[in-house]
């Protein structure tokens, strides 16, 4: 086999990037926009050691799970990989993936329930990160896969119908008075993104103007616009990011006009939401991810539980209506001030929130006389620091839940703590419909 080959064969699998896989003579050949089943005509663009990449050139026998990808952007833009899916095939490749990393990396016989799904998978995201960049005119749109070749929308049907009005108005307004964007080549010119934040439950919207420079000029100008145009709009804030840099957000914030939050209710909870907050883009699965989460708690009213890697205390307000008493830990000081200023807005009292590492902080309170009966994990994609596993052990919580935005460290740290849990079920949740991205709740019992 050399590159450029045209081959044709049979989609047997998916990559956990959602392309199809197809062997030749042993030798795998990932194919997007593929379904398992089809039987494929392919051009070979790449090959290594282990694995080539190849291009779709035709359809010769075609899946029924196959779908007409209802966005126009779809094969040129990069923030969507499976629409080309039914989504009942998506749903079924995603509680597979989980299945098969099981299998992979546990010797464990792991129940895994059918995973949970939205009803309607499109017009979920609540938070829109749009790069902005000057052409012939300035223009707003995601980034074309693996470039940063920005393909300009003006809808996106993942996200709510009202960020594409602000979108498209902010940009006619940007060029109507001609704001300076800016160049990363260059690393000169100001505005770099714009954010759109906007509550579920509660309909308030955040605009967040992302620049390179402390001053933007006409800020007052596009905050009065956007906000007579769109009463929802409550807070118009810039954010500075001076680094030359991928990651969007910087470290310092100010408001333009409204106010410096937003709110938004999760089931009977109600939350403020910064610019910088880590607040869930899907609020439909989130109420059905923790409700998931506490239902695998099986609280009754008289336990501790302890909420690590708390965030703004999401989680852990959920556990507290049905707690003795919640402990969140989180390393960043700013979230544990919003954890307990989103307590006192719901007049939760049995709360208590600490800044610092979880290890260290779980210990000291296992000193003040703190002995927790649940521990709820909710730990970034890199999964959980392996100092914690370790305390963990030491703690011995009657039951742990897991809930897991990367099912592959998932499985790992599962491993380390199979010798003291029965792992005892899995469910995967569908966060990101239109996408390979895949959550899931582990509940784990102590042994003996």
């Amino acid at each position: 086999m050399n590159k450029n080959d045209i081959l044709t064969g049979h989609v047997i699998d998916y990559t956990h990037e959602g392309n199809g896989v197809i062997k030749f003579d042993g030798y795998p050949i990932f194919v997007p926009n593929t379904v398992k089943g089809e039987k494929v005509t392919v051009k070979v663009i790449k090959m290594s050691k282990g694995f080539g990449i190849g291009r779709l050139v035709s359809i010769v026998e075609e899946s029924p799970d196959r779908v007409t990808p209802p966005c126009i952007y779809y094969y040129q833009c990069g923030g969507c990989n499976i629409q080309h899916l039914s989504y009942d095939a998506q749903l079924q490749m995603k509680e597979e993936q989980v299945r098969n990393l099981i299998r992979k990396m546990t010797k464990l016989d792991i129940p895994v329930r059918p995973i949970i799904g939205m009803e309607n998978p499109w017009r979920y995201r609540n938070k829109s990160q749009l790069p902005v960049k000057r052409e012939d005119e300035i223009v707003t749109g995601f980034y074309r896969p693996r470039s940063h070749d920005i393909v300009p929308i003006e809808e996106c049907i993942i996200q709510k119908e009202s960020h594409d009005d602000i979108m498209n108005e902010l940009r006619r307004l940007l060029n109507e008075l001609n704001v300076s964007i800016y160049d990363e080549r260059r690393h000169s010119g100001n505005l770099r993104h714009i954010v759109i934040r906007s509550g579920t439950r509660i309909d308030e919207t955040m605009l967040v103007l992302v620049t390179k420079n402390s001053r933007l000029e006409q800020a007052d100008v596009i905050a009065e616009h956007m906000m007579t145009k769109f009463p929802a709009i409550v807070s118009v804030k810039q954010n500075i990011n001076p680094e030359r840099t991928n990651v969007i957000m910087g470290s310092k914030s100010k408001t333009i006009r409204g106010k410096d939050e937003i709110q938004d209710q999760l089931a009977e909870l109600k939350f403020e939401i910064s610019d910088m907050s880590f607040y869930q883009v899907n609020h439909e699965q989130t109420e059905k991810l923790y409700q998931q989460a506490l239902d695998y708690a099986e609280l009754n009213g008289r336990q501790n539980v302890i909420d690590s890697y708390c965030g703004v205390g999401t989680i852990g307000l959920f556990m507290a209506a049905h707690a003795e008493r919640v402990y969140g830990v989180e390393i960043v000081e700013k979230a544990i001030k919003d954890a307990e200023k989103n307590a006192a807005l719901n007049g939760l009292s049995n709360t208590h929130f600490e800044a610092g590492k979880a290890e260290d902080i779980i210990i000291k309170w296992q000193q003040q006389g703190v002995k927790p009966h649940v521990v709820m994990i909710d730990p970034p994609r890199k999964g959980c620091d392996p100092l914690f596993i370790d305390t963990l052990k030491a703690l011995k919580p009657e039951r742990i839940v897991y809930v897991s935005c990367n099912p592959a460290t998932l499985m790992r740290d599962i491993q380390s703590l199979a010798e003291l849990y029965i792992i005892d079920e899995m469910t995967p949740v569908d966060m990101f419909p239109q996408t390979t991205h895949v959550e899931a709740v582990c509940r784990m019992t102590l042994k003996g």
